[in-house]
């Protein structure tokens, strides 16, 4: 698009200068083109001047004097050029240029935006991996809603992406949710019961026993084996929480299992691999692993002295058998909870040989719902925590999608249940799907009207030259950049952030201006801007998971 041309001729420049000896040739690939926060600096910005400064020890506004000189060869591109602050070279192009972006978003549609930047790249998604012992509370929705948006954004650029959910149905938690479970049972039979002291509350757990009830009868009275009890709530909580993602729009290709781990033997085989290498020893009972001699503070249990590993140990068995599949790049999404575990992790698979730099974490940090400006807990019939499916019921899945990446993911996130609510344009959901909305809206009166649009080539596209239009171009041409850069740094909020923006921009431009007037040449290129921005919307929306109306 625009940035790859001014990118290209900016390369050309400093190229030219190497060749007329202005500068050496050691600064390439070592200077930035950004696009400036304030839009009075121009379209762009380099620091061309800075960097080749440095390298020379010159005054950088004299080295940004000669890349002037030479841009300025460049006439049928810039419009204008200057230098700013130490030395940066700020550049405008011709508004023909942005003028030419909507031909190829007119006729790439719904793959406006996407590219094959991540071609034969194999990638693995890892997220919400919670254990099947009660329903999705808020935190793992946030989880849910940023993995499945990353993976939507990895596809969007080309990547061969995997979801994955990794979790386990054994373990001291599984075996407490049986106990919890087998308790309800026979309190529900009328029986005495002895509910596990750090057992699970909820009311879901109840609802488990009423089936064993209606399944069974009493005929599960006398059984001490836990077993049956755990299997059928752990059936029963995952269908629940398959449900609950479904909800959302999210499925996942494939489901790991801990327990496959300690039963296929990878367990002790990571064990024996880090002996073997002098990164394990033993002391009081416990399995220690030498993190130390890896660059960490501190040595690590990863077997405790009770003979249980503790997470570290199979979280690094598991990612040696990612590297196993074949993955090229591993994303983990986790919440706040797993920041001090990570770099244990990491260490492991370095010493196991494989390269950790494939391997990327995101960290979620937490959920607040507030009400009326006060942190409130929603009706918890099913738990003793707010669940994903609660939220669902009172805001829609839309707007849980929308709020959930309302902000960076390191970042906590209040969620404002009475503006979520909102069926106004103070609701930022509602705000962006308008715009959607009112542009099918002007699209029907065109047809209504019986406006015939020419050729997106023979459509007077230079008409379209207000400031406001020049600026709602400039959003268009950037859209794939943005979605590449967004999917690169498994940052989906920037999608949000960007889609406000250009909305804001459209209702400001709507408000003035009208699309459809009596000069049909004008009416014909607001049209095609109008198609654009429609195209931009619903793509970003879809790369986020929301829908997209042409209603409201």
């Amino acid at each position: 698009m625009i940035f790859g041309l001014v990118e290209e001729v900016l390369k050309d420049c400093f190229i030219q200068g190497v060749e007329r000896g202005f500068w050496p040739a050691d600064a390439r690939g070592l200077y930035k083109l950004e696009e400036p926060k304030n839009k009075a600096h121009g379209d762009f910005s380099t620091n061309m001047a800075l960097v080749i400064g440095g390298l020379m020890r010159q005054p950088p506004r004299q080295i940004a004097i000669k890349i002037e000189g030479l841009l300025r060869e460049r006439i049928d591109i810039f419009r204008s050029l200057d230098i700013a602050g130490p030395g940066f070279v700020n550049l405008s192009v011709h508004d023909e240029f942005w003028q030419k972006i909507l031909p190829s978003a007119c006729r790439e549609g719904d793959s406006y935006g996407l590219s094959e930047t991540g071609a034969g790249k194999k990638v693995l998604v890892e997220f919400v991996s919670a254990n099947p012992t009660g329903p999705l509370s808020v935190g793992h929705g946030r989880q849910a809603v940023l993995g499945d948006a990353v993976a939507r954004l990895l596809i969007s650029t080309g990547h061969g992406v995997t979801r994955e959910y990794y979790y386990n149905d054994a373990g001291r938690q599984m075996r407490v949710l049986g106990e919890s479970t087998r308790a309800r049972y026979l309190e529900l039979l009328g029986r005495p019961a002895c509910f596990p002291e750090d057992g699970y509350q909820g009311e879901y757990i109840r609802d488990i026993g009423r089936q064993l009830v209606e399944e069974y009868k009493d005929s599960l009275v006398d059984t001490t084996d836990v077993a049956p009890f755990k299997a059928k709530a752990e059936a029963v909580i995952f269908a629940d929480i398959k449900n609950t993602l479904k909800r959302l729009g999210i499925e996942f290709d494939s489901y790991y299992n801990e327990h496959s781990l300690y039963e296929n033997g990878k367990i002790d085989e990571v064990v024996g691999q880090l002996r073997a290498k002098g990164l394990v020893y033993e002391h009081e009972g416990a399995v220690w692993f030498k993190t130390s001699e890896l660059g960490l503070e501190k040595d690590r249990v990863i077997i405790k002295n009770t003979g249980e590993p503790t997470y570290r140990l199979p979280d690094i068995a598991y990612h040696q058998e990612k590297y196993r599949r074949g993955f090229d790049w591993m994303v983990n999404i986790f919440g706040a909870d797993h920041i001090a575990t990570v770099p244990d992790v990491l260490a492991g698979i370095r010493a196991l040989g494989y390269d950790d730099r494939k391997v990327t974490t995101v960290i979620h940090q937490f959920v607040t719902l507030t009400r009326g400006g006060k942190q409130v807990k929603m009706s918890t019939r099913k738990a003793t925590f707010v669940t994903v499916d609660e939220l669902i019921d009172e805001v829609g899945p839309d707007v849980v999608r929308f709020f959930f990446l309302m902000r960076k993911a390191d970042s906590q996130l209040e969620f404002d249940l009475d503006l979520a609510k909102q069926q106004s344009q103070e609701n930022p959901v509602y705000y962006v799907q308008y715009a959607h909305a009112r542009l099918a809206s002007i699209a029907r009166q065109a047809s209504e009207r019986g406006i015939k649009m020419p050729a997106i080539d023979e459509t007077p596209l230079f008409l379209l030259s207000l400031p406001e239009e020049i600026r709602l171009l400039k959003y268009i041409s950037g859209f794939p950049r943005l979605v590449q850069g967004a999917a690169l740094s498994l940052e989906p909020h920037r999608i949000i952030f960007f889609l406000m923006e250009l909305v804001g921009e459209f209702h400001s431009y709507y408000n003035k201006h009208r699309i459809i007037s009596e000069d049909i040449s004008l009416t014909q290129a607001r049209l095609c801007l109008s198609r654009a921005i429609k195209i931009v919307i619903n793509n970003g929306l879809t790369l986020v998971g929301v829908s997209a109306p042409d209603v409201m």
